[in-house]
């Protein structure tokens, strides 16, 4: 399954039941148990045998061992929701022995008394775990779990590495190895996961991250309408939200109405604006060299520029219609970026809360170590390495490849040259602001040279391949037409 009509349908359906007939007491459990299922739900079809159903599995229990690192104590409701999770996971596997496979799950599960004795198996562990490990001495372990966590998620996006456990695996199940490749290992909402975990870990090793309960802490990382695109959310604000579930009416009518409003428009802008924009109207690696004219390749650009911006705030705006029919409201994510007049306020307007992430947990520590050097570097050096580094980790984040790291590049050097830039005409730039015309003129100017320069760096986006993005970079300019 994928985000697609049916299953934005289905989700809606369920949220409307949920908000109209669930008892109060009942809806964060409701919301716990559905996000679960969801997430095996969402998880595509994969050739390797089993791995629809081992992906999913494998979240929830690197967010069980998260939530066991993050927590200064273990509680009876803990015990509960883990036995339900179990439960659930189980449940599911069930499927296996019934006509209703891609229903639920998008690969056959294993045996169910297989995952019977590996859920077993797991929960012994964590038992042991946690009555060894106390949670004073849990902390030393945060640093492991992050770069554990950076290792998987460095081990899937690359595709050398990502093949060779494809290789590995398909001889294991008895599959054919040659056709291994980096799609077998299509671990769906995977990157978003790995974030809002690593959010969760560094905050508590900074003494920031309040006890979450099991289930308030699983529902905020597999949180079903932001599973796969979206917004990273912050754990303290979403259970916030959580934890005033029961003082909400049910159907609210101006809750109601905002949500399926919110919805519609973003049907509206992924399913029409977007797919609209993907038939042959939006730069790809065919038509960049099916098209001779320089302004054919530019119309080209814009297209893709728009359709990758109505495609993730389409995603997003549906996330946050289907959140605040179900009373949680996820954070924004775009504001309107196309029309920011500096590279600067595009990244505060352009998906928010991926840049506040890499702010809090790239960005400040690195500005932070880089102050406290002896000999301390230039401040110079300082906002050109953290700025270059900030857009790399952004850029690797959509895939590890040179394309995306050119594209981090890019915006990291823009983002410098912008600040130097901004420092050098200070002066200028308040003598122009009074007089109106020279205002304007200014505004449109920087709107221009801004827009522009984020929809060259989409060249590296759309063209993964380097050689031809750098061709189609000369060829929007004339060079070599």
């Amino acid at each position: 399954m994928t985000f697609d009509l049916s299953t934005i349908a289905v989700f809606v359906g369920a949220a409307l039941i949920y908000a109209a007939l669930l008892p109060v007491k009942w809806r964060e459990w409701a919301l716990f148990v559905g996000s679960v299922v969801a997430i095996y739900w969402l998880q595509p079809v994969l050739p390797i045998r089993f791995s629809g159903f081992i992906f999913p599995t494998l979240i929830l229990v690197i967010t069980a061992v998260s939530h066991q690192l993050t927590q200064s104590q273990n509680t009876r409701r803990d015990a509960i929701t883990a036995l339900v999770l179990a439960g659930v996971v189980i449940a599911l596997s069930l499927s296996r022995y019934f006509d209703v496979n891609y229903i639920f799950l998008a690969n056959r599960p294993p045996n169910t008394f297989i995952v019977t004795g590996a859920v077993a198996t797991v929960g012994i562990l964590a038992a042991i775990g946690t009555h060894f490990v106390q949670p004073a001495r849990r902390e030393h372990l945060l640093p492991l779990a992050i770069v554990g966590l950076i290792g998987l998620f460095l081990l899937i996006k690359t595709e050398a590495a990502a093949t060779a456990v494809s290789r590995i695996w398909r001889t294991q199940t008895g599959q054919d190895s040659s056709l291994a490749s980096v799609v077998d290992l299509n671990w769906i909402g995977f990157s978003y996961v790995t974030f809002r975990l690593i959010h969760t870990l560094r905050d508590r090793q900074n003494g920031l991250l309040p006890d979450l309960s099991l289930r308030e802490y699983i529902t905020y990382i597999i949180f079903f309408p932001a599973f796969i695109a979206g917004p990273i959310d912050r754990a303290e604000r979403l259970v916030t939200d959580l934890r005033a579930l029961p003082t909400l009416t049910g159907l609210d009518a101006a809750r109601i109405y905002a949500g399926l409003q919110r919805i519609g428009w973003g049907l509206f802008k992924k399913f029409v604006i977007a797919d609209l924009l993907a038939q042959g109207m939006a730069l790809t690696g065919t038509n960049a060299t099916q098209i001779q004219s320089t302004s054919g390749l530019w119309l080209l650009l814009y297209g893709y520029g728009f359709r990758l911006y109505f495609d993730f705030s389409g995603y997003t705006d549906i996330a946050i219609g289907i959140g605040l029919l179900l009373g949680l409201k996820l954070p924004e994510n775009f504001q309107r970026p196309y029309l920011t007049t500096n590279i600067t306020t595009f990244w505060q307007s352009w998906h928010i809360t991926l840049s506040d992430w890499v702010r809090f947990y790239v960005f400040s520590p690195l500005s932070r170590s880089l102050l406290r050097r002896k000999p301390k570097p230039s401040p110079t050096l300082i906002v050109f390495t953290t700025q270059l580094a900030t857009m790399i980790v952004i850029g690797l984040w959509h895939g590890i490849s040179w394309s995306f790291l050119i594209w981090g590049v890019w915006h990291g050097l823009g983002l410098f040259i912008h600040k130097q830039w901004s420092g050098k005409t200070r002066r200028l730039y308040r003598r122009i602001q009074k007089t109106a015309w020279q205002r304007r003129a200014w505004t449109a100017a920087a709107w221009f040279v801004t827009f522009h320069f984020v929809m060259l760096g989409w060249v590296w986006f759309a063209l993964p391949d380097v050689t031809q993005a750098a061709y189609t970079m000369g060829r929007l300019f004339g060079v070599g037409l």
